[in-house]
């Protein structure tokens, strides 16, 4: 029996039908279809209950694939020990990450990490959508968030802190930010997450938190173009450290209120990497997270 085949039926499982497995591929679905009604055909039973209006797995499939499942999984991570006792890293790594964190602290890293691990290629899934790991065929995940859940395996990569940022001229021509509360006069730059675009934390060096309403006539979808519109002068925003530690290093940005700690939800989120939970993590998924945590949170 093809385990490649036997493979494919497992991503037919996760994606729900031919057409997104196919498409996934690179290739036509009357392709997985052949495949599939090639190995029905060995088995002797359907995997799959097919019409043109619904597809579902069959009773005998789903229990077929659930067995099936761990066994490949095992045979994989057999080839992995394997090649990694003689070769090292290698393969391809998918990693999906914000787009806006992709774009700032992933990409200028991947060259340095292809040196140390020439035989890795990586592709960067870089989105604002939360996706499925395992459907989605990713190895490792950078989450931004104060905690995480579900079936996966966490590590912390470092932590996050966020600032009200703006840039001098800004700052220069409004009213005076004197304290937190003046924040909620300004015309904020806001993200479209309910939390963030509706109240702010403050947190002073006495502990004590103060939670103050904003408002402005600009939002925006994606933490990158929110982060480019500050820098134009459009108005202050919370951002996190990560995206502006630069900028404000620099000073084409400033953070409106240095002695306090910010933040629309919780005080404590992290930058988490996660993957799916399996018995055997390969090497070139292990190589990456060492590599990471080196860079970035040393960093932190």
């Amino acid at each position: 029996m093809d385990l490649d085949t036997l493979r494919l039926a497992l991503d037919v499982r996760r994606h729900g039908g031919f057409a997104s497995v196919a498409r996934h591929n690179g290739e036509e679905p009357s392709q997985i279809s052949r495949a599939i009604s090639a190995l029905e055909a060995e088995l002797g039973f359907r995997l799959f209950q097919r019409t043109t209006r619904r597809f579902s797995v069959t009773e005998a499939g789903e229990a077929y694939l659930q067995r099936v499942e761990p066994l490949l999984e095992g045979l994989d991570a057999a080839g992995h020990e394997a090649q990694a006792l003689t070769a090292g890293p290698m393969g391809v790594l998918r990693i999906t990450a914000s787009v806006a964190f992709g774009a700032r602290r992933l990409v200028s890293l991947m060259g340095d990490f292809q040196d140390l691990h020439p035989k890795v290629s990586v592709e960067l899934v870089l989105t604002d959508t939360t996706i499925d790991l395992v459907a989605e065929r990713i190895d490792l995940a950078i989450r931004l968030s104060p905690s995480f859940a579900g079936d996966l395996i966490g590590v912390r990569l470092l932590p996050t802190r966020y600032r009200v940022c703006a840039t001098p001229d800004w700052a220069r021509a409004a009213p005076p930010l004197r304290q937190p509360s003046d924040i909620s006069e300004a015309s904020c730059l806001l993200f479209d997450l309910h939390d963030y675009r509706r109240r702010w934390k403050f947190r002073g060096a006495d502990g004590r938190v103060e939670t103050c309403p904003v408002s402005g006539r600009l939002v925006i979808s994606s933490a990158y173009a929110l982060y480019e519109a500050v820098k134009q002068g459009l108005g202050p925003a919370l951002l996190p450290s990560w995206l502006i530690d630069q900028d404000l290093s620099s000073g084409r940005l400033i953070d409106l209120f240095p002695n306090h700690e910010v933040a629309a939800t919780d005080f404590d989120t992290a930058a988490w990497l996660l993957y799916p939970s399996r018995a055997y993590l390969p090497s070139k998924t292990r190589a990456m997270i060492d590599f990471l945590k080196e860079r970035l949170g040393a960093a932190a």
